[in-house]
């Protein structure tokens, strides 16, 4: 699910400020952008992710100012080596004058930022940002996942209505394997112009064969447990993405053998549209987590 949240905290001598941004992906896929001296961060600051989060491309970034003043140090090998070659130049060509402390200073390198060691406040500081931007996310998700729930809801009745239309029309399949059957059996005894009197007992059996073959009653009861099933869900606060995803490939499956089981163009019409309704279900619900 799709997402933003911010998170800042601040300390004695630095601010810090966490964005995250979340897209939507059937796994969990987290990505936190560090400096080298957080490097040791990634793995407790992963791990509060996923204890809040369970799918999604999730997109962390940290930025912090430190207001204490800046020490520098020395890159001596640098210095002596630079020196060493004016001097040795010196010699070799004969020139005269004196290093310029202006030049050497401003020479790559030279001068380093003095590595600090990471105060416990500034370590814990980054956690609490972290915890307020996922709150921010959650809040944000929230609404959207209101209105995704809305929509998933008006899906699954226009599923229930389509079911209840396959059920009344399913009562008529055995009478239309009745007239058909007879009809081809008249067709058939009136090309060869026999006069034999049709077995209405066996034709009853094939009739009830015929229509036992095609009976979807079962699938019809699947499919109204699935969608119960799928509603209830939807109320629940923990994870429901990859059961409700379980769930919408059980609702194609009852469709599909509808579709496949009887040629009523009623029942198909209505199983195509049951279709039609899981595939735009199948598709938001990989949003959810």
């Amino acid at each position: 699910m799709t997402g933003f949240g911010r998170g800042t905290a601040s300390g004695t001598d630095f601010e810090i400020s966490v964005d995250i941004k979340t897209v939507n992906n059937r796994f969990l896929d987290v990505v936190i952008k560090l400096g080298s001296e957080l490097q040791n961060l990634e793995a407790p600051l992963k791990k509060i992710i996923g204890a809040r989060l369970s799918r999604g491309r999730v997109d962390v970034s940290i930025q912090y100012d430190r207001t204490m003043e800046i020490a520098y140090e020395l890159n001596r090998p640098a210095i002596t080596g630079y020196l060493g070659a004016l001097k040795e130049m010196q010699t070799e060509f004969d020139i005269a004058g004196e290093p310029d402390i202006n030049v050497i200073s401003r020479l790559p390198n030279v001068l380093n930022v003095k590595k600090e060691e990471i105060s416990e406040e500034f370590l814990s500081s980054i956690e609490a940002a972290l915890i307020l931007a996922l709150n921010d996310l959650r809040a944000m998700r929230a609404s959207e996942g209101g209105m995704l729930k809305a929509e998933l809801t008006e899906r699954l009745a226009r599923i229930n209505e389509c079911t209840g239309a396959i059920e009344r029309e399913a009562s008529n399949i055995s009478e239309e394997f009745h007239l058909r059957l007879t009809k081809r059996i008249t067709e058939l005894m009136a090309k060869t112009e026999s006069q034999i009197e049709i077995d209405q007992g066996r034709l009853a059996q094939e009739v009830a064969y015929l229509a036992d073959r095609a009976d979807i009653s079962e699938e019809i009861v699947r499919l109204r447990t699935h969608i119960e099933h799928f509603r209830s869900i939807m109320d629940e606060e923990k994870e429901v993405g990859k059961r409700l995803d379980f769930l919408t490939q059980e609702l194609n499956r009852e469709a599909n053998t509808i579709t496949s089981k009887t040629n009523n163009m009623v029942v198909k019409e209505h199983a195509l549209q049951i279709k039609s309704e899981i595939e735009k279900i199948r598709e938001q619900v990989q949003n959810v987590e």
